[in-house]
This record gives C-alpha cells, structure tokens and sequence, in this order.
C-alpha cells in the first residue's frame, strides 16, 4: 500500500479522510498543535528535531490504519520528555485511553538490552505484557522502525545498541503478534548494523546467484500465472527474494556456509480470492512442478499461534526454471489472510467493523497468541507476570514492582539508603501522596532527608516483604540500644529472685549459651529479644553453661518430675517449639533428662511425639533437619 507522506496537520486530515476512516478530526489538529507548540525548540536523543521525529514515527504508523486514539497518541507520545508535561494534564484534556497509551509506550521506550539484570525473553515479555491494548506495541513497534532511519546521526556504539534492540528485542516481538511488514522493516535496517561482515558477505552470495540465474522467476511466474488462468483461477503473483537476516538465521541454524545450501531463495506468492481456491491451486502446482519432499505446510488447517495462514510448498522443475536442481517456495493464500499476515493483529482496523468489539477481538487475539507460544507456556508464569508493573526512574531505569506497590516501595527497591531517607515523592511530575498506588509506566522522583527518619507507620504502606524486612531491621537496630537496657533489667530482677548475681559490665553469665562462645554483641543480642519479649528469661537462663550447677530451678523441675507418674513424665515434661503442645518422650542414646541437665533439641516422629536429646546429641547431626524442633526445660 502506497502512503502519500504527511507532514503537515491539513495533510493528515486529508490522508484520514480518504482513507474513511471514523475519526473526530479536530481533536487530531488539536492534538498535532499541542505537540507543535509543546516540540518546538526540542529535539529527540537522536538529535532530530521532536516533532520531525513524531511526524517520522506517525508516516509509520498510518499504513495500518490506525484509531483517532492511536493517532493522538503518536503525535503526544514525547510529551513525557518535555518538562512541565503531566500525564495527568493529558487525560483532563484527551482522555484516559490516550494517558494509557502515552504512558505505555514511554514505557516501552525503555525496554534495553542495558537493562543486564534481566534475561532476552524477559524483556519481550515486557513488551508484550505490559499492556493489554495492541496499540501500545504498535506505536512502540513503530517508534523503533523510525529510529532506525535516524541512525546515521549516532555514534558508532550507539547505532549499534540501538540495532541490537531491535533485532533481540522488538523484531521477534512484531513476529510473535503476526505484524510481519513492521518484523522485515526492523530486520532490514538493524541487521547490517550488528552483523555487518556477514550481511556484506550475503550480499556478495545473493548477487552472485543472481548475476549466474538471471531473471528466471519473472519468466516462471508469467508461465506459472498463464497456467492457473488456463485452469479457471483468477490469481495474482508476487515474487519475492529471501530477507536477507532471515537466510542469515537459517544459515546459522542449518550450519551452512553458503546461501545456495538453502531450498527456499527463491519465492513466489499466489493470491486467489477463496479459501477453497488455495486448495485448487495447491492440486495445480503439483501437477505443474515436482514437489520437495516434507517441505509443504498447511497454515490454512493448521494456523500459526499468531494467526498467520498460507498453504507452503517448494517445488522444481517448474516451466521456465532451466536449472534442474533449482528450488522455488510457493506460498499460495488468500487476499484477505495476505492482509493479516502484513499486519497481525493490527489488520482488524483496516477492516470497517471497529469500535469496542474489534478491541475486545484484539486483545482475545493477543492474549491468545501470548498463552500459546513458548517461553509462556509454563504454568503461572503469564500470572506472575500480570502481578507486577513496571515504572521509570527520571533517568529512564525500568524498575519492576509488585501491583499496587507504592512510592515508598520504588525507594526501598532502588536503595534501602534511598528508602529510609524518603521524603517525599512525585508520580510524572505530581507530588503524591505516600500511599499512592504507582500504575505501569509512572515516572517516579524521590526526594530525601539528609538523614534517615523512617517512621514504624511505614510498615503498613509497604506492598514488598523485602521493603518492610529493610525498615523492621533499621528500627530494630534503632531501638537496639533501648531493648538491650530493657533486657539487661529484667534479668538482674530474676537473678535477684534466684538470689544469684547480677550481670556485669561484660555479661560474663552470658558467655556461653547452648555450649557456643557468645560475642559481645551476640550477648547484647540475647538481651534485645529479652526486652523486646520475643525470648522467655527463665527458658534463657536455662541454656547458659554458668547456670548449670547454681541455677535453683534446675533442681527445683528435676524433683517436681521425678514425683509426677511416669507417663506424665514421659509426655509433658519438656516445652516445644510452637503453638501446638505435643507430647514427648526422652531419648535414650543421651539421657537428656539425667543431670547436669544441658540444651536441647527434639526430633518429631512420624507418630507427632517429640524425641527430646541433648543438643550436642551425635543422633542429633544424623537426623532430618526438617523433622528438628526447639526444646527447652519447663519454666515451672
């Protein structure tokens, strides 16, 4: 389809209009003015000026036909690089599908192969997963087409970034969703930018062959078209050369060394007017030529995930083909799926039935696509990537996040230095408040306190586990000072009780516990838990080594047991780990119960009652680290 260039506001309007398609065209010159006003003075990264650049990226996207919104939102997608611009000031004036779409495509532009924390596919599944609307892709799909063209203007290691992108990332993105016009653009202007040897070498090859075969397939398919006439079918024919990254990637795949390794150099298109017409000219071909062996596929019974449908067969000895041993792909389908195999899943604009049906089929159609091709097929992995967003730092730094993940959460997952210092925040320009819930390409700014002053309320703002874990042990650590003096009161007033000394200044009673040599800050340690009480004094003072002969208590619990029946000895002697009392029982490899009484630790049996050993127990070392269970002696 021939595209007259626009680049003008009155241009586009005539294009709209000839093109019938159902669009409010004042809004699209309200929207052409906006840019024009917000551009002027400002260029892209690339240097080129904004608005030559959007006006570039919108002749790209006007052969798929695209919606009024599509169309705004082409012209308005930089305004997010313009200071002052607000997502929010977008949607009062155009609408929230039009801030949607901006938003996502601003996103999309940030999709990189810098980003090395994240594999390949990974990032294609960004691509495809960040929106739900085609139109997002499609204008991102675009976007890069485009920047292809304003290479030239980049340093070296820069074009080649940029054509790396595209060929890793948004050209296999454009063949997954069927898009195969925008895939070829894509590959034909980043392939010689990676991989310029071998594109200079495939060049040579292909000249080579032709300069050695001459024009043969004109002559084949003038004969080939003169024939399925004579038979009553209507067609018309295309022929076209192998693209050229595609014979390079099925060179690779075939480890082949020269293009005429390969069957299908060479191809011609029959398009007929119906479905059963494919199947009359396929019978056809057949007859005419011979046909290769396991080389013919039915995409017409079978189609592809994305849609795609065709019948393929290669074929020789085809009229007007001199060489023997040439082969021809013959790709034979209608005109109506040559339609869709252009554009995908984008095709449905071009077709007159739109509004919100068509976008309900293109977002069944791109979900389906989604949930059938590989790496997707993994059971809940199109879940867990629906649970989060992704959201730019004012750099241009994708960070993924958890769905309603706030602005504390951004802060805490950038840096936890970040985090504890936060102070304010401000969502695409907007200052927000702390529980404000961050939506798929938010632009995030954080400010901070020069010293952190985190607050115990953050803890309920917070959607990460890893966010709150990093504030619980910074207020923790602060508080430690506090906890440990709390702790330290409490144990003197039970030593006093046990008229046993208090601790000193180097916490000698704390030296050793569970027969390990405590450090200093260990024993502070023991303490905090003690003041914050998450640990028992008593159950504590049982498992120091200093208490073992001294400790009244000891003596005290062995008398008491030792007048209780035996089977109530037996059972509920010690206390266990957790909410649940189970019964117990003493091992009799070690005796736990015989005195000096020392730690221990319980093994659970596949009956539930516990297995009580001293700790330093050998059975202890060969037991499953699973079925072990904390046991001490009773605190009364």
């Amino acid at each position: 389809m021939n595209i007259p260039v626009v680049n003008t506001c009155d241009l586009l309007v005539k294009r709209i209009e000839s093109a019938d398609i159902p669009c409010n065209t004042k809004r699209i010159a309200t929207a052409w003015r906006h840019a024009e006003q917000e551009y002027e003075g400002k260029t892209h990264w690339t240097g080129i000026p904004l608005m030559d650049y959007a006006i570039g990226v919108l002749n790209i996207l006007l052969p798929f036909q695209p919606d009024e919104e599509a169309i705004v939102a082409c012209l308005l997608q930089h305004m997010l690089d313009c200071k002052g611009c607000m997502l929010t000031e977008l949607e009062e004036t155009y609408g929230a599908k039009t801030r949607e779409l901006v938003s996502g495509a601003h996103l999309l532009s940030h999709v990189t192969l810098r980003d090395k924390r994240r594999s390949v596919e990974d990032l294609r599944l960004i691509l495809l997963t960040v929106s739900d609307d085609i139109r997002t892709v499609l204008l991102i799909l675009c976007d890069r087409a485009f920047l292809l063209e304003c290479l030239p203007q980049l340093s070296t290691p820069e074009r080649r970034q940029t054509a790396q992108d595209v060929l890793q990332l948004f050209a296999p993105v454009a063949a997954r969703l069927g898009m195969y016009k925008l895939r070829y653009k894509l590959e034909h202007g980043a392939f010689p930018i990676v991989y310029p040897n071998d594109a200079e070498r495939l060049t040579e090859q292909l000249q080579q062959l032709r300069n050695r075969y001459g024009l043969f397939l004109d002559d084949a398919a003038a004969r080939l078209k003169d024939y399925l006439q004579g038979a009553g079918v209507s067609v018309s024919i295309e022929m076209r050369d192998k693209k050229i990254y595609s014979i390079f990637r099925k060179m690779q795949q075939k480890e082949a060394t020269h293009v005429q390794q390969l069957y299908d150099l060479f191809a011609i298109r029959v398009i007929v007017q119906t479905e059963s017409e494919c199947y009359q000219v396929l019978g056809l071909l057949h007859k005419i030529g011979k046909p290769v062996a396991n080389r013919f596929k039915d995409y017409i019974a079978f189609p592809k995930p994305n849609g795609y449908r065709s019948l393929h067969t290669t074929l020789m000895h085809l009229p007007g083909m001199e060489d023997e041993s040439l082969c021809v792909e013959v790709q034979v389908r209608t005109q109506a799926m040559h339609h869709d195999a252009e554009y995908g899943v984008a095709a449905h604009w071009m077709y007159k039935e739109r509004g919100s049906a068509a976008h309900a089929l293109q977002q069944v159609q791109l979900r389906s696509m989604l949930s059938l091709q590989q790496p997707l097929e993994e059971e809940g992995e199109s879940d867990a990537l629906a649970d989060h967003i992704y959201v730019l730092t004012p750099r241009g730094d994708l960070v993924e996040l958890p769905k309603g993940a706030t602005p504390l959460d951004f802060a805490f997952q950038l840096h936890t230095d970040l985090g504890l210092s936060f102070k304010s925040a401000t969502v695409n320009g907007s200052i927000v408040s702390l529980d404000y819930i961050l939506e798929n390409g938010d632009i995030v700014d954080v400010l901070k306190n020069k010293h952190p002053q985190p607050s115990s309320h953050w803890m309920q703002l917070l959607k990460m586990a890893s966010s709150r874990s990093k504030l619980k042990r910074y207020l923790y650590a602060q508080n430690r000072p506090h906890y440990v003096t709390e702790g330290r009161e409490m144990v003197n007033e039970e030593l006093k009780k046990l008229e046993l000394p208090l601790l000193d200044t180097d916490l000698s009673l704390l030296r050793i516990c569970d027969g390990k040599v405590l450090s200093m800050a260990e024993r502070e340690d023991l303490l905090m838990k003690i003041g914050q009480r998450s640990e028992r004094i008593l159950p504590m003072l049982q498992r120091l080594e200093a208490l073992n002969d001294v400790l009244p208590e000891k003596r005290v619990v062995q008398q008491h047991t030792a007048s209780l029946p035996k089977s109530q000895t037996q059972k509920w002697q010690f206390e266990v780990e957790g909410s649940v009392p189970l019964p117990t029982r003493t091992a009799k490899c070690c005796e736990p119960n015989e005195w000096p009484h020392g730690p221990l630790m319980g093994v659970v049996g596949r009956a539930g009652v516990v297995v009580v050993h001293r700790k330093d127990c050998g059975m202890i070392g060969n037991a499953n680290p699973e079925r072990l269970i904390r046991v001490w002696w009773p605190s009364s």
